[in-house]
């Protein structure tokens, strides 16, 4: 049979949080499980997330819009940084979602490529390239 060799290993889809819940919160939170209305705690708090967001829908939509943010899943390889190094362009990098910057890239590149880096959601990068930009990061 053949062997099956996983190529680029999948990025996680969420992040994990951690948030602190007062003991009646969470109480009516397990009430609410228990009767039926959620599979369980995490679904609950997924929902009133989406709701508060779709609340708000408006608000975000202009604010991205205002900050120039790009929405979604951004990832940058060594190809895209060695262009704008090669252009003598600095990438200011605005993401509301997910950025990554590949495993292959140096810290030397990263500091070489990216003037200024502001996530809101999650980076994912090696930590030498975090540290180099740790000074550009908001």
């Amino acid at each position: 049979m053949g062997k099956l060799h996983e190529l680029r290993p999948k990025p996680p889809d969420s992040e994990k949080i951690t948030i602190n819940l007062g003991f009646v919160d969470l109480g009516q939170v397990d009430l609410m499980v228990r009767d039926g209305f959620y599979a369980n705690r995490t679904d609950f708090i997924r929902t009133a997330i989406r709701n508060q967001l779709d609340r708000h829908a408006e608000v975000v939509r202009q604010s991205v819009t205002r900050k120039t943010l790009d929405l979604g899943l951004c990832h940058y390889t060594s190809s895209d940084l060695e262009a704008a190094r090669s252009r003598n362009e600095m990438l200011h990098i605005n993401v509301l979602g997910l950025a990554s910057i590949a495993q292959d890239v140096t810290a030397e590149l990263a500091r070489a490529a990216i003037a200024s880096i502001t996530v809101l959601g999650a980076l994912h990068a090696s930590p030498t390239v975090k540290a180099a930009l740790a000074d550009r990061t908001h």
